[in-house]
């Protein structure tokens, strides 16, 4: 199904779900051998992520950015990326006792334009093809096999650019404005990989702290005929598993916020992905 993101009310439905248990807010006791008690409705909760392999040298930059045009209206962008001290392509040292999804083809770069759902890429370069009069925030990290990203500084990099009417492309200036990009969780997930769902994200130009910049995740899930909303809040940056999610469709959104919790503006500051989680075979 999808979801209608209603934030007014969302916040009030996690508090009832969280006090009350059985997702209806009914307190009152079965007087009737007949009357059966509804089972309590199960909520997302977080957990915390094992300790992984640290590669604080690792680096990745823009080596190159090259545009041809496409017809009248649109052109190809070539991307090249410099890594250092990181194999992509390799397993992370701890992949067969993570107990979360992972790239058989090992470690990678996430590519994420405009905060839409990242590209894997386990080559240092991607093509992608943009409208002419655009423009466009390109977050590109580097990540472990299971998906989860490098937070050490110099793995990631932003690139700010345009592509004008007439199919030019533009470097821009590097925002200076706090912004979140979504990574994980993405796509499908199967069979003991609906355990433990990564919760990734990457942060720019802003530093969570109890007194400062917070990320707020919302949990949609539908189960029964219900949507439930479930809220945590972040004031350090570090990846999460979400667990007890149900099977079927799932919802995060993700808003940055200041330290007296208004959520930011400017862009790439709120995004909500949908994923899915199935038994056996992906569900259409």
């Amino acid at each position: 199904m999808n979801f209608r993101i209603l934030l007014a009310g969302s916040a009030l439905a996690a508090i009832a779900f969280a006090s009350c248990g059985d997702g209806g807010g009914n307190t009152s006791t079965a007087t009737s051998a007949d009357s059966a008690a509804p089972a309590p409705r199960v909520m997302p909760s977080l957990s915390a992520v094992s300790p992984s392999p640290e590669f604080p040298d690792a680096k990745i930059g823009l080596g190159s950015v090259k545009a041809e045009k496409v017809g009248k209206d649109s052109v190809k962008v070539r991307f090249a990326f410099d890594v250092k001290n990181y194999e992509l392509k390799m397993q992370t040292a701890d992949s067969a006792t993570k107990q979360c999804n992972n790239s058989a083809q090992g470690q990678h770069i996430h590519f994420i334009l405009d905060n839409k759902p990242y590209k894997a890429l386990y080559e240092p370069k991607n093509e992608v093809t943009l409208a002419n009069g655009t423009e466009h925030y390109l977050m590109a990290f580097l990540s472990r096999s299971y998906h989860e990203s490098i937070k050490t500084p110099g793995a990631a990099l932003i690139y700010h650019f345009r592509i004008s009417a007439d199919g030019k492309l533009e470097k821009l200036e590097e925002p200076k404005t706090p912004m979140v990009f979504y990574s994980r969780p993405k796509g499908d997930y199967m069979g003991k990989d609906t355990t433990n769902v990564l919760l990734d994200y990457y942060v720019w130009n802003a530093g969570l702290a109890p007194d400062g910049y917070k990320v707020n995740a919302t949990i949609l899930t539908e189960k029964g005929g219900m949507t439930d909303s479930t809220k945590f809040t972040f004031d350090k940056w570090e990846s999460k598993f979400i667990n007890n999610l149900p099977l079927g469709k799932n919802q995060v959104i993700l808003t940055l916020t200041d330290k007296a919790g208004v959520p930011v503006e400017g862009p790439c500051t709120n995004v909500a992905r949908e994923f899915t989680l199935t038994a056996q075979e992906p569900m259409k």
